[in-house]
């Protein structure tokens, strides 16, 4: 491998082609996933948009750890309207409780990149031609439109936009979005910062009081991004590392330890599997316990990674039986990106509006919509993930790197909600572990215990390929599990890059309209 050599990943390919391309024209790691992420909201637009959340991993070279940016966007000042007889809704203005935080994760990502040069108008310039020109439509934009249309009491402007003279797309359209261009192109112009305190945050605002959301004029142009201390986990051989509280980051690291504490009893897929699973299922029993804001949340959150709490968790797994599962869990709709550059720089980011199509509130006259993060709170005053002004809301977002001691790195992350960690844990185990390449580590047939986007069950859900060679076994270990199509896009979006030193491998999933990417410039 040559030391100059690039590569970038998406869950769509006109996404890595605007990464590619920024890299090939001598720009970061950071400028290449900017444009990427701009991209994508055009792209895949019921799972992200510039009205939602971000968050990133940004390694340099030479750097003990990653950088890690929250870009979470924050509850209102003025909830006065929500109540145990008033509730937070679905969908509609009501929904829109948080501010959008992407567009200050950009700004602060490139902020911290002192290689960053190239001008908004270069980084943003593929995102404005994809919604001038037009996409076209695909099975799951169809499927996402469809749904929401379905549900009640959705917002006229999303039908104004996604069902024009009552007509839905259909997958094969040629869907534009000439309103959205124009939104790239005034910040390109004028700055990202116009997003919260120009023009186009006037237009925000006007949108969010004509539909009722309790966001104002200030809580719009008080959104920031933070720089953060990563959370660290040190296994044989590497340190892993994601993003603390409020994303569910603390969750994956405490999966990756209970796996390597156990691993050597593990001697077949089955196994595998099995202990994913039931490590899963010892993390995510604390969830609802210690997640939260990261200034509301308890000691046992702090206590999540010490060695005598994972040894602890790791030693009530049962190799033999499958315990319980034991609550309700939440979905979310998501894109992972990851980026290398020439100089080395690699970069992690995830990207969100919670649901498909967030809220379903369309900003008027700039196109894309507001998330609806903000649903994810409780009204229950006893709950430390309870709506609370200027409060951040649980997260399921979690980018991942690890830094191994040989001086290896991988990038890794997924879309899917609480699949996340899970997923997480088997494409880091497969490769890691299993020594499988990165594509098969990615692309073999994988589970979700829980649900995640698009899917309201709360089971163990195994693909095709996957039951039909380990049913029997899953079912003699106790679980209770259903069979879905194989490369299923319930299983989430997965991708990932290895800088191996002497080789750079990257990966994409089967299941996403994805592509990865290797070059030498």
């Amino acid at each position: 491998m040559s030391t100059s050599d690039i590569a970038f990943t998406a869950p769509h390919w006109a996404a890595t082609d605007a990464g590619m391309h920024i890299l090939r024209l001598g720009g970061t790691a950071t400028e290449a996933m900017v444009a990427a992420a701009a991209v994508i909201t055009v792209v895949y637009p019921h799972m992200n948009s510039i009205g939602g959340d971000s968050f990133w991993l940004v390694h340099n070279r030479g750097t003990t750890q990653p950088m890690a940016i929250d870009a979470c966007g924050r509850a209102a000042q003025n909830l006065s309207c929500y109540s145990a007889d008033n509730p937070i809704p679905d969908r509609g203005g009501r929904a829109c409780i948080t501010q959008a935080g992407t567009i200050a994760g950009w700004s602060q990502a490139l902020a911290q990149d002192l290689g960053a040069t190239l001008p908004l108008s270069t980084l943003l310039a593929q995102a404005i031609q994809w919604a001038e020109t037009g996409i076209e439509v695909t099975q799951s934009l169809q499927d996402a439109i469809d749904k929401v249309l379905a549900e009640p009491a959705i917002p006229t402007s999303f039908q104004r936009l996604y069902a024009p003279d009552g007509r839905p797309y259909r997958k094969g359209d040629l869907f534009k979005n000439p309103e959205l261009a124009a939104t790239f192109r005034q910040l390109a112009e004028r700055g990202l910062q116009d997003f919260y305190q120009g023009e186009l945050a006037s237009k925000i605002n006007a949108t969010l009081a004509a539909v009722g959301s309790p966001l104002e004029s200030l809580d719009i142009a008080q959104t920031q991004a933070e720089m953060v201390e990563p959370l660290r986990l040190t296994l044989d051989g590497l340190r892993c590392f994601n993003l603390p509280a409020p994303t569910q980051g603390v969750h994956s690291l405490q999966i990756l330890s209970m796996i390597e504490q156990r691993r050597a009893e593990v001697h077949t897929d089955a196994q595998w599997m099995h202990l994913i699973v039931e490590a899963t299922k010892q993390s995510f029993t604390d969830r609802g316990r210690i997640l939260a804001d990261l200034a509301h949340v308890p000691p046992d959150y702090h206590r999540a990674l010490t060695s005598e709490r994972l040894v602890e968790k790791a030693r009530h797994i049962d190799m033999q039986r499958a315990k319980p599962w034991p609550f309700t869990s939440e979905h979310g709709d998501t894109v992972w990106m990851g980026a290398r550059d020439s100089h080395g720089q690699l970069v992690s980011f995830i990207q969100s509006i919670y649901w498909e199509f967030g809220s379903a509130v369309v900003i008027d006259g700039a196109g894309f919509v507001w998330n609806n993060r903000g649903i994810s709170f409780s009204l229950e005053p006893a709950d430390i993930n309870c709506l609370g002004a200027g409060k951040k809301p649980r997260h399921t977002l979690n980018p991942a790197m690890a830094l191994f001691d040989d001086g290896r790195r991988l990038s890794y992350g997924t879309m899917g909600g609480e699949g996340q960690p899970q997923t997480q844990a088997t494409v880091f185990s497969r490769y890691v572990w299993q020594k499988k390449s990165l594509q098969q580590a990615i692309a073999e047939g994988r589970w979700l215990l829980g649900r995640t986007w698009g899917d309201s069950s709360h089971d163990l859900k195994v693909e095709q390929n996957i039951a039909d060679e380990l049913g029997e076994q899953l079912t003699a270990l106790g679980h209770q599990w259903q069979p879905v199509p194989a490369v299923n896009e319930m299983m989430g979006h997965a991708g990932a890059i290895a800088d191996n030193v002497v080789e750079l491998d990257a990966a994409t999933d089967p299941r996403s309209d994805g592509k990865a990417c290797i070059e030498q410039p």
